[in-house]
C-alpha cells in the first residue's frame, strides 16, 4: 500500500499545483463524458508514450513540462516508479485510452497484478509536454470473490480474510479462510481504544470535548511528539488522528488518558477470543522500545517474564528507557522483527466481531462523533469507496505484517465486514499487492441494487 500511495502523492501533487496556473487537473474516471470526444493528435501522441515513461525509457525532460519536473525531478519519479513496478509487477502496456476533453483524459495501464486507472492533461501550447499526470486508483486483476481468496491463499507466510454479512445477530460469514487464526494486526490494534472511548462517552463517563493537557513526557512520532508540556487535545482531536492517519503519538496519550487496564477489559468485550495473548496491551512506544533496544535483548527479557512481571517492566525500566537508546535504523531494512511474539494479535473474525461492535454502538446521534472518525480515511480506492454508503477503515503494518479492517454499509442498507491480515515473519510482505486483492473484495462485496 506505501507504494501506490507514495507515487499517489507525489503525481497528484504535481498535476494539482500546475493546475492552478496552466490547466484543469485530469477529470474524474467517475463522470463519463456524455458523447464521445475527439483527443487532439498531440494528447494522443503523449499517450502513446506513457508506457516508455512509465517503463524508464522515454525522455523524462522532453515529455513533462518544466513546472512538472520542478515539482518531481526525474530522480524521484524514477524511484517511485520503481516501487510501482515491485509492488504490482512488470507494466505490461496501455489497456485502453478515454478522452474527457480535446487536452486530458483516462488511460488504462496494465501491470503484471494490477490495472491502474491514470489521469494526464497536455498543455495545449507547444511543445505540448504533458502537465498533468494523476495514478486516480487501481484494481487487481481477480474478478469473483472466490479468484481473491485463491490468490490470498497462495501468499507466502499466513493469511487471514473474513467477509461477513453483520445484522441483529453475530456476523454471518460469507467467505473465510483462516478465519480464526490470530495474526499480528499493527496499527489495527487502536480499534480496542476507539471502542473503550465510544463505551465510556456512550455511558457518560466521559464527552468527546473531554481535554487532555499534554505533561511533557516523550511521545513516540506523531504530531503532538514536539508540542510542550501544557498543551490541551480534546478526546475527539486524538482520537481522529489516531484512527485516521494512525498517528503514534495520539495513540499512546489516549492509552494513557482511558487507562490501560480499561482497554484491556474491552477486548473480551468487543469480541476478541484470546485477550491474555494481548496483555500488557501496549503502547506504541513501548512496542518501539522493546523492537528497538539493544538489538533484541530488551524484547527477550520481556517475552520471558509472566503478565505480572511484564507489566512490571513497563512500569519501569521500560518507561524509564529513552527514545535514543533505540537503534535509529528501526525497520529501515524491511526486515520483520518478531512479528510471530510481540505484536497485537487478532484474527480475522476477531476484527469481524470488532466492528460488529462499533456498528451496534455507534448506532444514531450519539454515535455521529466515532462513525465520522471511523470514515476519515476509507483505506480503498475511492472508485470503490464511492459505491458504499459508508466505509469505515483501520488498517496496520510495519515489516512482514499488514492488516486491513473494513466497515461497510450498502445503499440498501445492509452492512457487512471485510478483513484481511498477511504476516511473512520471513520477509516484507506486498502491500500494494495485498491492498488491491482487499479493496477488490470490499468492490465484490457490494449486494446487488
Amino acid at each position: 500500500m506505501r507504494y501506490m500511495m507514495t507515487l499517489m502523492a507525489a503525481i497528484a501533487f504535481s498535476s494539482q499545483a500546475i493546475a492552478q496556473t496552466s490547466a484543469p487537473p485530469p477529470p474524474s474516471p467517475t463522470a463519463p463524458s456524455p458523447t464521445p470526444i475527439e483527443a487532439a493528435p498531440e494528447l494522443r501522441t503523449r499517450v502513446d508514450g506513457l508506457t516508455d515513461i512509465l517503463s524508464g525509457k522515454g525522455d523524462y525532460d522532453a515529455y513533462f513540462a518544466a513546472a512538472f519536473r520542478a515539482q518531481i525531478p526525474k530522480a524521484t519519479f524514477d524511484q517511485v516508479n520503481a516501487q510501482l513496478l515491485a509492488a504490482n509487477g512488470p507494466l505490461i502496456g496501455i489497456e485502453g485510452f478515454e478522452a474527457r476533453t480535446a487536452w486530458s483524459g483516462l488511460v488504462t495501464m496494465q501491470y503484471r497484478d494490477v490495472i491502474a486507472t491514470i489521469g494526464i492533461t497536455v498543455d495545449q501550447a507547444a511543445p505540448h509536454q504533458v502537465i498533468g499526470l494523476r495514478i486516480l486508483g487501481s484494481t487487481v486483476r481477480e474478478s469473483t470473490l472466490d479468484a481473491v481468496v485463491t490468490t490470498i491463499k497462495s501468499l507466502p507466510g499466513q493469511t487471514g480474510f473474513v467477509l461477513a454479512k453483520l445484522g441483529d445477530k453475530a456476523p454471518q460469514p460469507v467467505f473465510q479462510h483462516n478465519g480464526d487464526t490470530p495474526l499480528a494486526i499493527g496499527s489495527a490494534f487502536k480499534l480496542v481504544i476507539l471502542s473503550e472511548l465510544i463505551r465510556a462517552t456512550n455511558a457518560g463517563e466521559r464527552k468527546w470535548d473531554d481535554v487532555i493537557t499534554l505533561d511533557g513526557k516523550e511521545l513516540p512520532g506523531g504530531g503532538y511528539t514536539q508540542k510542550p508540556a501544557g498543551t490541551t487535545v480534546t478526546l475527539r482531536e486524538l482520537a481522529t488522528q489516531m484512527i485516521s492517519i494512525s498517528d503514534n503519538s495520539a495513540t499512546d496519550i489516549l492509552l494513557t488518558a482511558l487507562g490501560r487496564k480499561k482497554v484491556e477489559a474491552m477486548m473480551p468485550v468487543i469480541g476478541i477470543k484470546n485477550p491474555a495473548r494481548n496483555r500488557p496491551f501496549l503502547g506504541t512506544a513501548e512496542f518501539f522500545k522493546l523492537k528497538g533496544v539493544g538489538k533484541g535483548a530488551l524484547a527477550a527479557r520481556y517475552l520471558s517474564l509472566n503478565e505480572a512481571g511484564r507489566r512490571a517492566m513497563l512500569d519501569s525500566e521500560i518507561a524509564a528507557t529513552p527514545f535514543s537508546a533505540m537503534d535509529p535504523a528501526l525497520f529501515k531494512d524491511g526486515k520483520p522483527i518478531l512479528i510471530d511474539r510481540l505484536e497485537w494479535f487478532e484474527s480475522a473474525n476477531d476484527l469481524v466481531r470488532v466492528m460488529d461492535w462499533v456498528r451496534r454502538n455507534t448506532e444514531g446521534p450519539k454515535g455521529a462523533d466515532a462513525r465520522t472518525i471511523l470514515s476519515k480515511n476509507s483505506g480503498i480506492p475511492p472508485m470503490v469507496a464511492s459505491k458504499w454508503q459508508f466505509v469505515g477503515y483501520k488498517g496496520g503494518s510495519e515489516p512482514g505484517v499488514m492488516t486491513m479492517a473494513l466497515l461497510l454499509q450498502a445503499r440498501n442498507g445492509e452492512w457487512y465486514a471485510v478483513v484481511g491480515s498477511w504476516n511473512d515473519p520471513a520477509q516484507d510482505v506486498g502491500q500494494g499487492r495485498f491492498a488491491g486483492l482487499i479493496s477488490k473484495a470490499a468492490e465484490l462485496a457490494l449486494p446487488a441494487p
